[in-house]
């Protein structure tokens, strides 16, 4: 009766003659499996051989086991069947049965079941300081702008700037002038 044997720890760019070449000092192998990454083609690091005899099988698990090939050390045990191991995949969630909808929570739990409820734009945990022109403390804070000085002023010339004071001035006096004839 044939054993199969599982060998790990392999070399990626080991190949099916030199793990023939491996194995027959034990005996001849009738079957040699060298699994292939399915993205990227490239080997997986273990293989499955098989042996026509079971004591030749042992002797090889005796024999190699922890041995260096290729400057590593295989890890061989016997291949378990594909039944014996849990089923590759994502995990499967168990379905949750829907509670009807008379379904009343036990008292003190409240509406949500137990739940925390959801917060809406108003109700937050963390309020803001109470002046928007206060600058939060620390390195990475934001608040409000700082002011630049020495910055320019586009669309105006210094002349139109002195006019303007000059027209300022007059409009005060003129003001002035007014509030001084009426109230004589």
């Amino acid at each position: 009766m044939s054993a199969r044997l599982f060998v790990g720890n392999l070399p990626f760019d080991v190949t099916e003659a030199e793990l023939r070449e491996l194995f027959a000092p034990v005996g001849p192998l009738s079957y040699v499996f060298l699994p292939v990454d399915r993205e990227s083609g490239k080997r997986r690091g273990f293989a499955f051989v098989e042996f026509g005899d079971e004591a030749k099988a042992g002797e090889a698990l005796r024999r190699f086991h922890e041995q260096q090939f290729k400057g590593r050390p295989l890890a061989i045990s016997e291949a378990r069947a594909r039944d014996a191991r849990p089923a590759a995949g994502p995990p499967v969630r168990p379905r949750v049965p829907r509670l009807p909808d008379a379904f009343e929570p036990p008292p003190g739990l409240g509406e949500s079941g137990g739940r925390r409820e959801r917060r809406g734009r108003d109700d937050r945990r963390h309020s803001k300081p109470a002046g928007r022109n206060v600058r939060a403390e620390g390195p990475n804070k934001k608040g409000p702008p700082r002011e630049r000085s020495g910055g320019r002023v586009f669309g105006l010339d210094v002349d139109d700037v002195d006019d303007y004071k000059d027209d300022l001035e007059d409009d005060l006096d003129d003001t002035l002038e007014y509030e001084d004839e009426e109230a004589e």
